[in-house]
């Protein structure tokens, strides 16, 4: 066998080609092995650490309670029952819990700031104009015409003493901190049906849920999907957040809001209700 002899005329410049090639190789590596397999490992280290923060739950939904029922505004001349848009609402009373980790209030189960966004509303077919905002407790199962929230953004203030309570105006968006009193929040489904005439024989209107029976308004057709997020920041400045989801189904066995209103009570037992404690 021939023997063959290689030589290198330029051993710098083969040296250098060398390391650029190694230098290459290492990032090849980095990138497809050694960055994935930190990747894993830090992620594995950061779910630990949220398990950990959220083993024992600091606030919790503790009761949801929903008021349905609706409304017929007549837009006509001489209130002739001939030009009337028909609105559906529901309240919402939100309770929260923060004596699941301690019952004496703490720093850390009391409430510094609270707010709510994320604001999605979805219904079969889109009828109306959807609305969701704070409402007065003191309103609470009234109809009551509702404003769109600034950036789709609900900011409660937050009442620390007996002082602030007698003085506040709770027409403005109020929480304790506490967590003694609901987040009351006001769903509007506005101008369902407009130009609504009563017939002539019959001359007569319901200003509550029937109304939408009367105007043959389907309940499958207005049930909705309420989504937010509940955030709140505790008094040691940690994050929770609870992403809230409503079937609401304006019908039961008995008629449901035909009957003029439906008020109902939602389970909210089991670990889906606890909010998640954020990392930042």
């Amino acid at each position: 066998m021939r023997k063959i002899n290689f030589k290198i005329k330029n051993v710098k410049l083969a040296f250098v080609i060398l390391i650029i090639i190694s230098f290459a190789l290492l990032l090849l590596y980095y990138h497809f092995v050694l960055s994935t397999s930190l990747a894993k490992s830090n992620f594995a280290n950061q779910m630990i650490e949220i398990s950990d923060k959220n083993e024992n739950s600091i606030f919790t939904v503790q009761k949801i309670l929903l008021y349905s029922s609706a409304n017929a505004i007549d837009h006509s001349e001489n209130q002739s029952l001939k030009d009337m848009s028909i609105s559906q609402y529901t309240d919402l009373s939100i309770y929260l819990d923060n004596s699941q980790s301690s019952s004496e209030l703490t720093d850390e189960n009391t409430v510094k700031e609270l707010y709510i966004d994320n604001i999605i509303m979805t219904s079969k077919i889109d009828k109306g104009t959807k609305l969701l905002n704070y409402k007065n407790p003191l309103d609470f199962g009234k109809y009551q015409e509702l404003e769109q929230p600034f950036n789709n953004r609900i900011d409660f203030k937050i009442i620390n003493t007996n002082q602030e309570n007698e003085n506040n105006n709770y027409d403005e968006p109020t929480f304790y901190t506490d967590c003694s009193n609901p987040i009351t929040l006001g769903y509007l489904n506005q101008d369902i049906l407009t130009n609504y005439s009563v017939s002539d024989d019959s001359n007569l209107v319901s200003f509550n849920g029937k109304v939408l029976k009367e105007a043959n308004i389907n309940l499958e057709d207005i049930n909705y999907t309420l989504n937010f997020t509940i955030h709140i920041v505790n008094n040691l400045n940690q994050n929770f957040s609870y992403n809230m989801k409503l079937d609401v189904d304006l019908n039961d066995d008995n008629g449901g809001i035909y009957n003029g209103y439906i008020y109902k009570g939602k389970s909210t037992s089991g670990n889906e209700y606890q909010f998640f404690r954020e990392i930042l």
